[in-house]
């Protein structure tokens, strides 16, 4: 068996843009807050997708120099996944992780403004001790609020980084502007025209004019700005 910082690159997820016949083995990030389909490890985003070095040698060179930070926090893990809607940092360049129109994880150039903040979906509500709750946002951030009412599963929220102040509050409601994660329209963006609760097991859908898709492919992004899902070979 391999070792479990590697996975075989034949069996890597569908959403890495790599070829999978080049070499047997590639990194696998770290176990983290994004699930492994929705993340890659720093080393092979920055040698393999983005192209700033040429080596593993050279990407530990460069994050031990504190020139890498993720979300506005220096990174010197090579092994650190790098998520959707995560922000990179490298040097005076940076990057926002998306997924284009073929379900694939790419890494778009953004501008410095662009990179002070983040749109993180809100997937759960938790009760914390002092009668506080605790929004669960879909990076693992957990943000405590004083008014549970006020936000609801599925609304969006528009973060400072590294700071996590709340700038903005997106909610998941009829005309909301959504971008699509999943499903046969992944990587295009909608507006919400009804959203359907499943009284049973089966997911909750949300209807978007001519097709629905079910609520986990559904990201709100209301008025922000995101760069382009458009495939680009």
């Amino acid at each position: 068996m391999g070792s479990s910082n590697h996975l075989k690159r034949l069996a890597m997820p569908r959403s890495w843009p790599l070829p999978r016949k080049t070499s047997i083995w590639v990194t696998r990030a770290n176990a983290g807050a994004h699930a492994l389909e929705l993340c890659m490890p720093v080393r092979v985003v920055i040698r393999d997708v983005i192209g700033y070095a040429k080596s593993a040698r050279e990407v530990r060179h460069i994050l031990h120099n504190g020139l890498v930070s993720i979300d506005g926090r220096v990174c010197k893990d090579s092994r650190r996944g790098v998520g959707f809607m995560d922000v990179l940092t490298l040097g005076e360049e940076n990057y926002r992780c998306i997924i284009d129109q073929k379900g694939r994880l790419r890494y778009r150039p953004i501008s410095k403004k662009e990179a002070e903040t983040k749109v993180c979906r809100i997937n759960g509500k938790t009760t914390v001790k002092g009668g506080k709750t605790q929004l669960n946002l879909h990076d693992g951030r957990n943000i405590l609020v004083d008014d549970a009412a006020e936000y609801s599963t599925g609304d969006s929220l528009v973060v400072a980084l590294p700071s996590q102040e709340i700038k903005e509050h997106i909610r998941f409601a009829e005309g909301t502007k959504c971008y699509l994660t999943g499903g046969a329209h992944v990587g295009e963006f909608a507006e919400v025209s009804e959203y359907i609760v499943k009284r049973s097991s089966m997911p909750n859908e949300v209807q978007f004019g001519e097709f629905g898709t079910i609520m986990n492919n559904v990201f709100a992004i209301g008025g922000q700005k995101l760069p382009s899902t458009e495939v680009v070979e």
